[in-house]
């Protein structure tokens, strides 16, 4: 079953029925009982993925999605592509740490939420904001775009509802006596498959690189090091055979071209312009729809970890992302 609905367009109709200032009271509302009842200090890693049914709806999601964006995964134990995208999905929620919380909704045990939710085939996956719900996308998808609609999703959650998330206690899931370097999973003996890819990369052997570091990937998917060079690898391997010249020209004679602004945007990245790079797909966003748009926000969110979650240029270009797509 192929992905569909990541852009999120569905949120524009959520935000006209939730005005932003609304949601955002009835956030703040929400946060003060929670804190008169003496729970308002931080959650533990484990509670933010969450088994929800029938009975604990209302409290397990509507409510709080007025403290924070509720992910739900309608699943089954059937569901081959459900046993590849559920524990992505798990491992997202942990390191998104707090600014979304996954609910797993077993389709079999609860098929009235399903049918409200309007299900028609899994895996499906829905978000609640502000008590509002809306569709992500439905069937298996790639890692890049789940992160690009969660991206999405957390940014209006906080710009239009004023959802910042959930404060995380890392530390809350230790046993008596464990400290969390206890807890953490040993690395891999990857020293040598990364310094493989470093060396093809200086060879120019991008291909091998790519190879390289997706084989530290699949035995380590959370590898950071392995994550930023592989995004390089692949923005040199898409760039090598490519006609500087040609490609420029194209992009400044087709604005209308995404294939041409795409491929422009790669090299103005290669070439150390990140600003023109980022605006390039920016505006293709703004002016397409569709696949085209898809193809040109997928793009610039590869870009985005080339350069790094965490460099200001980045952080820019999402929030510029953000009202280009809203």
């Amino acid at each position: 079953m192929q992905p569909r609905n990541m852009s999120m367009s569905g949120v524009v109709d959520l935000a006209a029925v939730k005005a932003a200032q609304e949601a955002k009271s009835k956030a703040e509302q929400a946060r003060a009982e929670t804190a008169r009842q003496g729970g308002g200090g931080a959650v533990t890693p484990a509670s933010l993925v969450i088994d929800v049914d029938e009975a604990g709806f209302e409290q397990d999601v509507l409510q709080r999605s007025t403290e924070v964006p509720v992910v739900i995964d309608f699943w089954a134990e059937w569901c081959e592509p459900c046993k590849q995208l559920s524990p992505l999905l798990e491992r997202l929620a942990v390191e998104y740490n707090g600014r979304f919380v996954l609910a797993k909704i077993d389709v079999d045990a609860n098929q009235m939420l399903m049918q409200q939710f309007g299900v028609q085939g899994i895996p499906a996956v829905f978000a609640v904001v502000a008590g509002q719900a809306l569709p992500l996308f439905q069937g298996a998808a790639a890692e890049a775009q789940i992160r690009g609609t969660l991206d999405q999703l957390v940014q209006v959650a906080e710009q239009r509802f004023g959802l910042t998330g959930l404060t995380v206690d890392a530390d809350a899931d230790a046993g008596p006596g464990e400290s969390p370097a206890a807890r953490e999973v040993p690395a891999g003996p990857y020293d040598a498959l990364l310094e493989a890819a470093v060396q093809a990369l200086d060879a120019g052997d991008f291909g091998g690189a790519v190879q390289a570091y997706k084989n530290v990937l699949a035995d380590d998917p959370g590898n950071t090091e392995a994550k930023l060079g592989l995004a390089q690898a692949e923005l040199l391997q898409r760039v090598q055979s490519l006609d500087p010249q040609r490609v420029r020209r194209d992009a400044a004679e087709k604005p209308g071209d995404v294939a041409a602004q795409i491929a422009g945007a790669d090299l103005d990245l290669v070439g150390g312009h990140v600003e023109d790079a980022f605006g390039r797909l920016i505006d293709t966003v703004r002016r397409t729809a569709g696949d085209d748009r898809d193809a040109a926000r997928v793009r610039l969110l590869e870009l985005f970890e080339v350069v790094g979650a965490d460099d200001p240029r980045v952080i820019a270009a999402r929030r510029a992302l953000a009202r280009a797509l809203f």
